[in-house]
């Protein structure tokens, strides 16, 4: 035989694929759909306290159970894999992950979809079962607390700053100007405080002689420890 033709054929049976059985391809699905289910619960479970999208929700168990039937046609024919990654790169995808933790469990889908189609239940299960571990461990983890914006609007005057400066001081654990507006005769100034007492650098502020009003409100900047 030609050395050609000797290549031509080693090169071709590099491209032939595996004959899967309908079996193999059963337990796949069924292991991709008990993991997709036990995502589906985690995640309403880490999303109690915050927005929770059920649409969301549904779709990271239908991205697993895509994903591993996409996973399991490359391996009958690589040929064919060839094709779909062309058809599927004309797919774009424009809306925006708000929340960090919806892209870690969009991944987790995905990756326990390529897993299980791969036939590699066992990293599945166990890849799972340690990612629900470190989201339950992490989820106990202090963080800091986080500062508040003071929003006082009182007027010019000297005095009435160094009294307003020293009520801040003595309420608060830490406290830093971030905006201050002078306007007609009146200052809008800003802080950024750590409260020790919300109700009494409240009640200090608004005794304070020439303050016309003051607001404590939350922001969403990150946290500084």
């Amino acid at each position: 035989m030609e050395l050609g033709k000797i290549f031509n054929q080693a090169f071709l049976q590099g491209f032939a694929g595996r004959d899967i059985g309908t079996k193999e391809i059963m337990i796949s699905l069924i292991i991709t759909a008990v993991l997709s289910v036990y995502i589906f619960f985690i995640y309403r479970a880490v999303t109690r306290k915050h927005f929770y999208s059920k649409n969301f929700n549904i779709s990271l168990a239908v991205v697993s159970l895509i994903t591993c039937g996409i996973i399991l046609t490359i391996q009958s024919s690589l040929v064919v894999s060839l094709g779909m990654v062309g058809a599927l790169s004309i797919v774009r995808f424009r809306t925006a992950v708000k929340e960090p933790m919806d892209l870690g469990f969009m991944f987790w889908s995905i990756s326990i979809g390529i897993m299980c189609g791969a036939g590699m239940t066992e990293i599945a299960i166990l890849t799972s079962l340690v990612v629900t571990i470190m989201i339950v461990v992490l989820e106990f983890v202090p963080i800091g607390k986080a500062p508040v914006l003071l929003l006082v609007n009182f007027g010019d005057s000297s005095d009435t700053e160094e009294e307003l400066e020293r009520a801040v001081e003595a309420n608060t654990a830490f406290h830093k100007v971030r905006s201050r507006n002078v306007t007609g005769g009146v200052t809008d100034i800003v802080y950024e405080v750590r409260l020790k007492d919300e109700k009494a650098l409240s009640k200090a502020v608004a005794d304070i002689k020439g303050v016309n009003s003051s607001t404590v409100m939350s922001h969403d900047g990150e946290i500084s420890i």
